[in-house]
């Protein structure tokens, strides 16, 4: 008899115990773990979070793992929006497939231009963020960088001027499709600071973000044409503009998932498997840096 009171009384303790354990971790912040590289990655629950991955075409197997993966970490994370980079823009199957099939996908995608859309190529998308501050993220056509100079060209970059010359915000990226370093050749009449990446570094931009995801183009001077410099790579790519070249892993199809703090930039590159295949962080540039 003595044995069934003491039994009882300490599962009694046991299930108090548990209790109280429970109650106490339900009142706190929540932080999610993910893998990187066999270490445990801490996500600060309080920060801003968004997806960014390069659409086009994908076999149907490897587009539905992209965006099961995709849904997954939105919803972990609370991912606020998809920034979608591809060269069909509204159209492109990987945003329909995602936003049709996905709950945690209907969410806003703001994507590139269609390079066949008629208008403007280029768009500004402001989004506070906590701690009472911003996120601006510019988009821009840089077809019109692959050629020779034109009206279309020189309109956008009279915009895209005058849009970071009034830029107040804590955050500014700018989104296009090619590489930062494809959109650097000038034409005859045109200034050294006229060519993109020359723009964004003077505004202070802290990061490019491009999805050319099969071909690496290199800046060189023949005949006015950019040369396609060939091996095969898969997107998206990051660039700090104060950098040039992208810090992306080559061969690694995949998608970034993007933590905006107070003072820190942080981006996660994810493969179809949803592993953490490199983390790269960033301490804001910004015009009173510059």
């Amino acid at each position: 008899m003595k044995q069934n009171s003491w039994v009882c009384t300490l599962a009694t303790q046991i299930s108090l115990c548990f209790a109280l354990y429970l109650a106490f971790k339900v009142g706190q912040p929540q932080e999610a773990f993910f893998q990187n590289g066999g270490t445990s990655e801490s996500i600060k629950p309080f920060d801003f979070y968004f997806i960014s991955v390069a659409g086009d075409f994908r076999p149907q197997n490897e587009q539905t793992l992209l965006l099961r993966q995709m849904a997954k970490v939105a919803e972990l994370f609370k991912a606020q929006f998809v920034v979608s980079i591809s060269e069909l823009g509204q159209d492109d199957s990987l945003r329909l497939n995602g936003t049709r099939y996905f709950r945690s996908l209907k969410v806003p995608w703001y994507t590139t231009k269609s390079f066949d859309e008629q208008g403007a190529g280029h768009y500004l998308k402001c989004t506070k963020i906590p701690y009472g501050k911003t996120l601006d993220i510019v988009f821009v056509n840089t077809q019109l960088f692959q050629g020779i100079s034109s009206d279309a060209r020189k309109t956008q970059l009279s915009w895209l001027t005058k849009t970071l010359e009034r830029n107040i915000s804590d955050w500014c990226i700018v989104v296009g499709f090619h590489p930062l370093s494809s959109c650097n050749v000038t034409t005859e009449g045109e200034k050294s600071s006229d060519s993109l990446h020359h723009i964004l570094l003077n505004y202070g931009v802290d990061a490019y973000l491009s999805g050319d995801t099969f071909r690496r183009y290199i800046s060189v001077r023949t005949a006015e044409q950019l040369i396609d410099a060939s091996p095969m790579t898969k997107g998206p790519c990051i660039t700090p503009v104060n950098k040039l070249h992208p810090i992306c892993k080559e061969a690694v199809d995949g998608f970034f998932l993007h933590r905006v703090g107070s003072f820190e930039f942080v981006t996660y590159l994810l493969s179809l498997n949803g592993e953490v295949i490199q983390k790269i962080e960033q301490k804001q540039i910004g015009k009173e840096v510059m």
